[in-house]
């Protein structure tokens, strides 16, 4: 692509291409396999965070979820609902205040997460077989650097 964008449009510096192409394309094949896997088990992306949240954190309230996943009260509300049907979570008023409501894995949950995390993980160490320890923590720090490059300039 660099190569005929140089002949159509010389003047133009295309060469984030060559890294922000290839971060873009690495994200969807790895997206890819992750969203294989969970559809196996009837969840997606969103769901699997909510799980891998509790899982880390052992209760969390609605709000709470919400900030660590960076998504809306109601996309929040939306997933609960969803993963109690399935009978991954319970939901219970809080014993100090019953107008909050905590969030916890059931034993079904936390089998689940369990299981599909290190499935999930085995996946992304293998998109990174190639690379040596090293070059992993090189790689993570440079990538860390342009995140928050990016996210600097969007806030």
């Amino acid at each position: 692509m660099r190569r005929q964008w140089g002949e159509v449009r010389p003047e133009v510096d295309t060469s984030a291409m060559a890294v922000v192409g290839r971060v873009l394309r690495l994200a969807s094949l790895i997206r890819r396999d992750t969203d294989d896997l969970l559809a196996g088990h009837e969840l997606n992306r969103a769901e699997f965070d909510v799980l891998s949240a509790l899982r880390r954190n052992g209760v969390l309230n609605p709000g709470q979820i919400s900030r660590e996943m960076l998504s809306s009260g109601a996309a929040i509300t939306k997933r609960l609902d969803r993963l109690t049907k399935m009978g991954l979570v319970s939901r219970a008023a809080s014993a100090r205040d019953r107008r909050v409501v905590q969030v916890r894995l059931t034993d079904k949950g936390v089998a689940l997460i369990d299981d599909l995390l290190p499935r999930q993980l085995r996946a992304e160490l293998n998109a990174l077989d190639d690379l040596s320890d090293t070059e992993r923590a090189e790689l993570a720090e440079l990538l860390g650097r342009v995140l928050q490059t990016v996210e600097g300039k969007s806030s």
